[in-house]
């Protein structure tokens, strides 16, 4: 007989009680625990049914200098934004979760993906869509593969036993959320189910070396829906975010053991899919005829990848008794220090404007290196004064209205010089804290590199 368990999870966090309470210990979440039914039989068959029959499995400790120490051999894909953002290709045996919002294009990313890995045997199993919903999307991507397969199924059983006849090279599931597996008696979408199947994935993505990629749903907070153990058992977590009111995509690395945490790809939404943008600095910034003021380029870097954007702020005066703070793309709390610091350190009233701040393009920026640009904005703004369309900043502002340093700023003057920018201002610390030979690497650039300590410097250069 099956031993039947009941238990409480919490459904914001995954925390599983023996009994329901009001406030989870985890999260502090009022209200969230669910009770869910859990069978456990121990007379059902091993779970691992992809693997053949071998010996008595024996398993013995291993000293850390007997293994043999090697690269990961990747699976590099015709996408090379996604080759970036997991560190240089899909390695073998990996586990990769993407999250996004719905609508936001996931399944249109990964099928077209499944579609461009020519010469890999692939397997894409939809819980969500039937066969020729999935046809459809692939004729509007205007693609094929022979060695695509598709399986409509949410079981895992079922699953494996055509994995163990197909023997893919690749799995996508799309999605996590869908899956059910035959050991766990709560339906599809609760957290033990998501647990339990995601825990079979893994198994089999690491003892048959197969590399699996996981598509998950978001909560309404934009968390990964499912017990955050989900994202403690995968090797990467990606994040697919965008606005729906521009056709700009981005894929965002939150955990990588294989690589960097801070790297991103950028895709365009075309008619016919997802399409990486290999220069973005030149889509970000604004084609306009008329020089107009409040608008300043700031060279930031969204991990290894050096950006232009553009930052746009509007400064009015207040017809309302409380001035209004409005940002898009950039933090609210940082806008208000530099406001501070023009206000305190060059004597720029702000206290009765209303300021608004956007970063074109729909982005999110916290690099603190865009202070510079912003602040240069605000100013333009405030003396209602074009910037000179050639010059771009590069410069975090420091409370004492000092310009500190910025990291990779070779980087950025090199991607500043290839988008024909003329001059680029930064913090003359960047210099001061390189050794005599390094100095003459700015020499080679075609473009004046012109650098300060304060503020005021600044302010008098571009208005005075």
């Amino acid at each position: 007989m099956s031993k039947i368990k009941t238990s409480f999870f919490c459904q914001n966090c995954g925390y599983e009680s023996a009994k329901w309470i009001g406030k989870c210990p985890s999260c502090n979440e009022w209200n969230t625990f669910v009770e869910e039914l859990i069978t456990k039989d121990k007379n059902n068959p091993q779970k691992q049914s992809w693997k053949e029959s071998t010996g008595n499995g024996e398993m013995k400790t291993i000293s850390l200098s007997e293994v043999k120490s090697s690269e990961e051999k990747r699976i590099v894909t015709d996408d090379a934004e996604l080759n970036r953002v997991l560190g240089g290709g899909i390695v073998p045996g990996s586990i990769v979760l993407i999250a996004g919002e719905p609508g936001i294009g996931k399944s249109t990313l990964f099928l077209q993906i499944g579609l461009h890995l020519k010469n890999t045997v692939t397997l894409y199993v939809s819980g969500e869509e039937s066969e020729q919903q999935i046809k459809m999307r692939a004729d509007r991507l205007q693609m094929s593969n022979e060695d695509f397969y598709l399986l409509t199924e949410t079981s895992t059983n079922t699953i494996f036993q055509e994995i163990k006849k197909l023997k893919p090279q690749v799995v996508i599931i799309d999605s996590i959320q869908t899956l059910q597996t035959p050991y766990i008696e709560s339906g599809p979408g609760s957290i033990s189910q998501i647990r339990e199947t995601a825990a079979e994935l893994q198994r089999f993505a690491k003892e048959t070396n197969t590399p699996v990629f996981l598509i998950g749903h978001i909560t309404k907070d934009g968390n990964i829906a499912g017990p955050k153990i989900l994202e403690h058992m995968v090797d990467t977590v990606l994040q697919f975010e965008g606005d729906r009111h521009y056709a700009y995509r981005i894929l965002r690395t939150m955990k990588n053991r294989f690589g960097s945490t801070s790297e991103l790809g950028i895709y365009e939404m075309t008619e016919t899919g997802m399409r990486p943008v290999i220069n973005p600095s030149e889509i970000l910034i604004t084609q306009k005829e008329d020089q107009l003021s409040g608008i300043a380029i700031a060279a930031t870097m969204e991990g290894m990848r050096p950006l232009l954007i553009e930052v746009q702020a509007l400064v009015t005066q207040s017809v309302y008794g409380t001035p209004q703070r409005t940002v898009s793309g950039f933090d609210l709390r940082r806008l208000q220090l530099l406001l501070a610091v023009l206000e305190k350190r060059g004597g720029f009233h702000f206290g009765m404007k209303d300021v608004f701040l956007n970063i074109a393009g729909g982005l999110k920026v916290e690099d603190p290196s865009i202070d510079l640009a912003v602040l240069c904005s605000l100013l333009s703004s405030y003396e209602d004064v074009p910037l000179n369309p050639h010059i771009c900043f590069a410069g975090e502002v420091g409370l004492s209205g000092e310009i500190r340093a910025v990291n990779r700023i070779d980087q950025r003057i090199a991607e500043a010089e290839k988008l024909g920018f003329e001059k680029i201002i930064i913090s003359k610390y960047n210099l001061g804290q390189r050794k005599e030979n390094e100095k003459k690497l700015l020499q080679k650039y075609n473009i004046e590199v012109i650098t300060m300590s304060k503020v005021e410097e600044l302010y008098q250069y571009l208005f005075q």
